[in-house]
This record gives structure tokens, sequence and C-alpha cells, in this order.
């Protein structure tokens, strides 16, 4: 390694090229970590994917002083895939930035071309769906639901699986009919529970979710984003059955759910009656 290379990856302020020159070195068979060199595509997809969540969580949280962090360390995970892409002369870090800079060209022609800007996010939303189907069609994907990524979080997938069933007319045309769903599958289940086996319940159960995520989709919910906000809420009541809890010298394992279920309702008329007081 020549020492300008050296100077650039441990000097500060290098920017991208100092990040690639890093990742290179870590990767080096001589001299890198053994551990990053034994990496390949799929033991680093699991860390993309986390620090994906990682991302949306600062945000999630309005955690603005975490959120470089995170943004940094979800693009060392292209980084990575990149270096692997090379090694194996796939592609590398350009052509990547090459590509999705192409494809943003491409899709935004009222931007970078002669297309008027004169019209609605929700027109441009058509077009956009309009272009990734000619794109789809260029990479041999026939089908409608070709191409929806299947390492997608399964209450994502549902919903973009039923998105393109609906731009081809299948679909329910109101909630109510999606409700009636609901009430239908929570009846096999239950059914399910009592008469089949375990493989046949988790089916049925499969079924009941994916028909919720598609009430979301009517309603124009984003189901992640509604259960993550239903996981925060609940966290932050049962610990206020905590702190309840400790103040009478116990803890849950040593309380009922009787106990816990009072103080639940406790927490639950706090927290409104604190949100009115806010809201004020």
């Amino acid at each position: 390694m020549t020492k300008e290379s050296n100077t650039l990856c441990l000097g500060a302020n290098g920017g991208m090229p100092r990040l690639l020159e890093i990742m290179r070195r870590l990767r080096d068979p001589d001299t890198g970590c053994p551990w990053d060199i034994e990496q390949d595509f799929a033991s680093i997809a699991p860390y993309t994917i986390e620090e994906a969540y990682e991302v949306a969580d600062a945000i999630e949280r309005e955690a603005w002083g975490e959120l470089k962090g995170e943004l940094g360390d979800l693009l060392l995970q292209t980084v990575y895939h990149a270096e692997i892409g090379a090694e194996r002369g796939l592609f590398d870090f350009h052509s990547i930035a090459d590509a999705i800079a192409d494809k943003m060209v491409d899709r935004h022609p009222h931007v970078f071309g002669d297309e008027s800007r004169d019209k609605t996010a929700a027109q441009q939303t058509i077009d956009w769906e309009a272009q990734k189907a000619r794109e789809r069609a260029g990479r041999a994907e026939r089908g409608t639901l070709d191409g929806v990524a299947v390492g997608l979080p399964a209450l994502l997938r549902a919903v973009k699986l039923q998105n393109r069933a609906a731009r081809v007319g299948f679909d329910w045309p109101s909630t109510d009919q999606v409700i009636d769903k609901i009430v239908e599958e929570a009846r096999e289940l239950v059914e399910a529970r009592d008469t089949l086996t375990q493989t046949e319940v988790e089916e049925e159960f499969g079924d009941l979710l994916f028909v919720v995520a598609n009430l979301a989709r009517h309603l124009k919910i984003d189901p992640e984003a509604a259960l993550r906000a239903a996981n925060a809420k609940f966290i932050k009541r049962f610990e206020g059955v905590e702190a309840k809890l400790a103040t009478r010298g116990k803890t849950p394992a040593q309380s009922d759910l009787a106990e816990m279920d009072a103080l639940w309702d406790e927490v639950k008329m706090e927290v409104r009656a604190e949100a009115g007081k806010v809201s004020e």
C-alpha cells in the first residue's frame, strides 16, 4: 500500500474515498481483519436490514443526534456489498451510484427531461409505477406480483403484493368488505384452534394477518408504523405498571394479573389525562 493511500485511509475529513479505502483495507486478504475477510453477501445481509431499522428507529424517536451515526452505519453496509461485488467482478461502488443516478433521471423526466412539471404528486406516483412496470418488463418479470422482494418485512410485503393486485382490479371496493373478511378469518382461526393441527392454525393466523394488512392499505395506514407505535405505547404503559408496583415494593413477578390489569387501567387514564393537558 502506498503512503498516499495510507494517508487517505487514516486522515480525517476524507469523505467517501476514505470510507471506500477503509473497506478495501478491512477486506485485504493479507493485511485485513479476519472477520471482515470471511464475510459475504449473505452473511452481511442481516446487518443491512438491522441498520435500516435502526435508521427508522432514530427517525421515529426524533433522535436527531443519533441519526447521523445510524445513517453512517447504513452507508457502510452499501460500501461492504460494493467491495464484495468488486472483488467478484460484479460491480463496484461507483457503478452502484451510477445505476441509481440513471434510475432517478429516467424516473423524473419532469425534472431532468422535457416533460411538464405541471402535475400532482398523485399523478407522479402513477407515472412512477408505470415506469417501474416498464423496467420489470425489461427484466422479463411478466407476472403482476413479480419482483416484490422476498426479504421485505412480512406486513410490508403483504401490502406491496396487495397494491400490485389492486392495480389490475383484484381488490375489494370498500373497507366494509375487508372488515367482513377479517371477521370470517377470525372465526376460521378459532375453529382451527379447536379442531386442526398447529400447522393449519398457523396458516389461518397468517390469513388473518394478511387481511388485516389489507385493511391498513384501504385505510391508508402503514401497518409497520402502526405496529411500531402500538409497541411503543405498550412499553410506556407497562413501564407505568412497573413503576406503580415498585411503590408497593413489588415487581411484576410478585404481582398477579388482576392487580396489574387494574394498574394498567390507571396508567391509561393518566396518560389520556396528560395528553388532554398537552392538547390544551
